[in-house]
């Protein structure tokens, strides 16, 4: 988008090294114009990276193993952030499962990214305040009034 949010994502992809991720494609400007940076990926990550706890916004993917649906939901959920999240199985009982339990303001099954005029979009915790799109993106536009009025008591 701008050069701030170009050296952000490039800064970020240097901690990942520096911290001990595998970088296993990517990581490098693309091109010589513009603020394009290559689909990066990493792995080896662990919880106390930064790219493990910051939103990079950028094309950046961090690879995290896990062991159980229970320790995946738990390290999913310790962050600040609530923006979306992605799950990917053939399992739909899993999916819906992980999907419940995330605390995100949009989880995507088995796809990314997939954001519609009329479904809400918008974070939970520190990712967001209200929705866009939606019958919940019009508050937005709205302004709620409470009026309130104090009766003469009927046998005064």
């Amino acid at each position: 988008v701008d050069n701030e949010q170009f050296e952000k994502i490039l800064e970020l992809i240097e901690s990942g090294k520096q911290e001990g991720a595998k970088l296993e494609c990517g990581g490098s400007r693309q091109g010589d114009k513009g603020y394009f940076i290559e689909s990066t990926v990493f792995s080896g990550v662990t919880d106390e990276m930064r790219i493990a706890k910051e939103e990079i916004f950028g094309p950046v993917q961090q690879i995290l193993k896990f062991k159980t649906i229970e320790e995946v939901i738990e390290r999913a959920n310790n962050t600040s952030y609530g923006l979306a999240a992605g799950v990917f199985t053939n399992d739909i009982d899993k999916a819906l499962t992980i999907s419940n339990a995330l605390q995100a303001g949009s989880v995507w099954i088995n796809c990314w990214g997939a954001i519609r005029p009329n479904a809400p979009f918008g974070g939970f915790k520190m990712s967001g305040n209200g929705r866009e799109y939606g019958e919940y993106g019009l508050n937005a536009f709205t302004e709620i009034k409470t009026v309130t009025v104090k009766l003469p008591n009927k046998n005064s």
